[in-house]
């Protein structure tokens, strides 16, 4: 690109540029253009090469042009201070402002809003406090943006109470002002205070919904995200791809396939409206919600279909699988990833992704596999195995009858073995009838139950003893139950019929179609038992194998 003529006609053209400019490599042809005609002193233009840099996050090249302004005005400032504060290095906001400060150029407050955004991104404690103080003398504590940022700040870091100071002094209160204290006790887990300034909002936007739908999801109260996500489609909010990532979420917990698929289909007309793709990760949480559901074939059609894939696509896809017990096709996925997806955007396994293929080859037996995965985490992947995969590899180990070299990779390993590693071999020897390693087993791992964890221990322990005869082990691990308190829970399942989801506890008889379920149930037992089944019951603790 050659531009010709006066430099008044050039300053015009560069800037008619600028202001259609779409692309960086565009961008930096006309700063070369701005710097061959000697323009770079113009003020007018930098200006506008400095917003476009920052739109674009290259605020090096947006530093290096502040540098060389003259004067640079409040609003050049602001925008720089700006870029810094919504970028990966916030603390830089603060650098600026002190060279701010030796400039002509006077704060304000947008100066101020920004810096507060910074110092809450940023974990900047000190210098938060220091604005605030700044902010009081300057009188900018009526400013409604500087007042939410410094409630932002506060919740960020203190709780609400500070936060809750600065709102409810506020006179004048922006929705994103509410939105601000919202977000504020959702973050501390306050979800009653949450749901009073939900029911205050004079107005709420889509993002204040969110809030809730997110919050509550994320907290493990899914059961009020659904409701909450359910109002909000009957308020007719759009809804964003954040409510839908945190409903699907809801929707896994829950099991609720029905409200899962009607958010599938909704995706996908709202994007083939747009002519869009959904965003990565939609997809992840759509995969994730069918997998959760049991519904395997679904997830793989989704994560088949994703034009890209990152980290979180390919594990839980391969968990996905893991997870239904469909072990080789969980290891076909972890080499497709290695082999098509590796490199790709930055794609590579990460410690979850060896959690779920280590599963994956437990539950199918595959222990050659197992070991060489197991082994690459640290020589090929650089990621030191945690205690979860020495779990994985223990049970892996330990179904397959290794029960020794289980033994010695929970006594080797630089980690101190938790109650599931000792756990896993203890299933291994119940799976192989080594009641000899199991008695071994118990010394190490009774000792450090507590109450809450012995039940299953004790029961499986039982029962090994059981099947080697060795009956006054048997009295001393239900002795041992007695003096401990340690009672097994019941089994408890539930169905959903018709929207309303039914719990059932083994020898439950509060459900009002009780009698008709126990004729149901003594019918399919009667013919289970026709068909050569055969139950296995612990006489000493009454507990089916």
């Amino acid at each position: 690109m050659l531009i010709k003529g006066s430099r008044r006609v050039v300053q015009e053209h560069l800037l008619f540029l600028l202001e259609n400019c779409n692309s960086v490599n565009s961008l930096i042809q006309i700063h070369t253009q701005v710097l061959l005609n000697g323009l770079s002193h113009k003020n007018i233009i930098i200006a506008k090469l400095l917003s476009f840099y920052i739109a674009s996050g290259h605020l090096r090249h947006a530093h290096h042009l502040l540098a060389k302004m003259n004067n640079p005005t409040t609003t050049v400032w602001n925008h720089v201070i700006r870029g810094y504060a919504r970028g990966h290095m916030p603390w830089k906001s603060v650098q600026c402002y002190s060279h701010m400060l030796s400039s002509e150029a006077q704060p304000d407050g947008i100066t101020y809003s920004s810096l507060l955004s910074a110092c809450a991104r940023g974990g900047l404690e000190k210098e938060g406090e220091q604005l605030h103080a700044t902010v009081l003398v300057k009188g900018y504590c009526s400013n409604v943006f500087v007042d939410t940022s410094l409630i932002n700040f506060y919740a960020r870091r203190d709780g609400v109470q500070r936060a809750r100071h600065v709102f409810d002094d506020m006179a004048e209160r922006s929705v994103v002002s509410w939105n601000s204290i919202l977000a504020g006790y959702v973050r501390c887990g306050d979800f009653d205070g949450a749901l009073r300034v939900f029911d205050m909002m004079p107005c709420r936007n889509v993002v204040s919904w969110t809030t809730m739908v997110s919050g509550c999801a994320r907290n493990g109260k899914c059961r009020q995200a659904l409701l909450l996500f359910g109002e909000m489609r009957r308020a007719r909010v759009p809804l964003d791809q954040v409510a839908l990532v945190a409903a699907l979420s809801a929707c896994a917990e829950l099991g609720d396939l029905k409200l899962g698929r009607w958010i599938h289909w909704y995706v996908q007309q709202w994007f083939v409206a747009r002519n869009e793709q959904p965003s990565v990760r939609l997809n992840n949480a759509l995969i994730h919600m069918y997998a959760s559901c049991g519904i395997i074939h679904e997830a793989y059609q989704v994560f088949v279909k994703m034009p890209w894939k990152n980290t979180v696509s390919w594990t839980s896809m391969i968990m996905a699988f893991a997870k239904q017990g469909l072990g080789k096709e969980a290891l076909d996925t972890f080499k497709t990833m290695l082999r098509d997806g590796v490199g790709v955007n930055g794609v590579s396994p990460d410690e979850i992704t060896f959690i779920g293929v280590l599963c994956a080859c437990s539950h199918a037996g595959f222990v050659d596999e197992g070991r060489q995965i197991f082994a690459s985490m640290k020589h090929t992947w650089g990621i030191n195995p945690r205690i979860e995969h020495y779990g994985c590899m223990v049970d892996l180990l330990s179904r397959a009858g290794f029960l020794d070299e289980a033994r010695g990779l929970i006594e080797t390993m630089p980690l101190k073995p938790n109650d599931a590693l000792w756990g896993a071999l203890l299933g291994g020897c119940h799976i192989h009838k080594n009641s000899d390693l199991a008695s071994q087993v118990e010394n190490k791992l009774v000792p450090e139950l507590s109450i809450d964890q012995a039940a299953g221990y004790l029961v499986l322990l039982s029962n090994i003893y059981a099947f080697g005869q060795r009956w006054q082990d048997v009295i001393t691990v239900r002795q041992k139950m007695i003096e401990m308190g340690v009672k097994k829970p019941p089994g408890r399942s539930w169905i959903q019929i018709n929207g309303a989801v039914h719990n059932f506890v083994a020898g439950d008889m509060t459900h009002k179609h009780s009698y008709f379920i126990y004729e149901i149930l003594y019918d399919v037992s009667k013919q289970a038992n026709l068909e050569g089944y055969e139950s296995k019951i612990n006489i000493f603790l009454d507990v089916e194998l």
